[in-house]
C-alpha cells in the first residue's frame, strides 16, 4: 500500500477502529482491500463513509485506504468516518469548521451496556410473580 506516505489518521466507534490513508488521487475507497460499496454491502453504511467527503468536496480528490478491525458493519462505517474527517482536517485546515459542525470530528462514545447480575440482559429483568 502507501503507509509510509500520505496522510494517516484513526478513528473509532464501539469496539471498531479504523486507520485512514489518504494521498492525491483519484476518489478510489479500498477498505480492507476492497471496494467500500463491496464490503459495507448496506447502502446506509456506504453513505455514512461517503458524508465527510461529500461535505467538503473532496471525493475525487484523495485515494483512501481503510483498515478496519473489531467490531459490526456500523460501528465500522462509523468509525471510518471518523478517521476520514480526521485525516482531512490534517490535509486542511480550512476542512475543521464545516465538519466539526456536522458533528464528524467527535467521539460517538456511546458503547453495549454489560449485563448484570440477575437480570436476562443489561437491563430487562425476570419476570414478576406476585405469587
Amino acid at each position: 500500500m502507501f503507509k509510509g506516505t500520505g496522510i494517516h489518521a484513526v478513528g473509532r466507534r464501539k469496539s471498531a477502529v479504523a486507520r485512514a490513508y489518504l494521498r492525491p488521487g483519484t476518489g478510489q475507497v479500498l477498505v480492507n482491500g476492497k471496494p467500500f460499496n463491496e464490503y459495507f454491502g448496506r447502502e446506509t453504511s456506504t453513505m455514512i463513509v461517503q458524508q465527510p467527503l461529500q461535505l467538503v468536496g473532496g471525493a475525487e480528490q484523495f485515494d483512501i485506504i481503510l483498515n478496519i478491525a473489531g467490531g459490526g458493519l456500523s460501528g465500522q462505517a462509523g468509525a471510518a468516518r471518523h478517521a476520514i474527517s480526521r485525516a482531512l482536517v490534517k490535509s486542511s485546515e480550512d476542512n475543521k469548521a464545516p465538519l466539526r459542525k456536522a458533528g464528524f470530528l467527535t467521539r460517538d462514545s456511546r458503547v453495549v451496556e454489560r449485563k448484570k447480575y440477575g437480570l436476562h440482559k443489561a437491563r430487562k429483568r425476570p419476570q414478576f410473580s406476585k405469587r
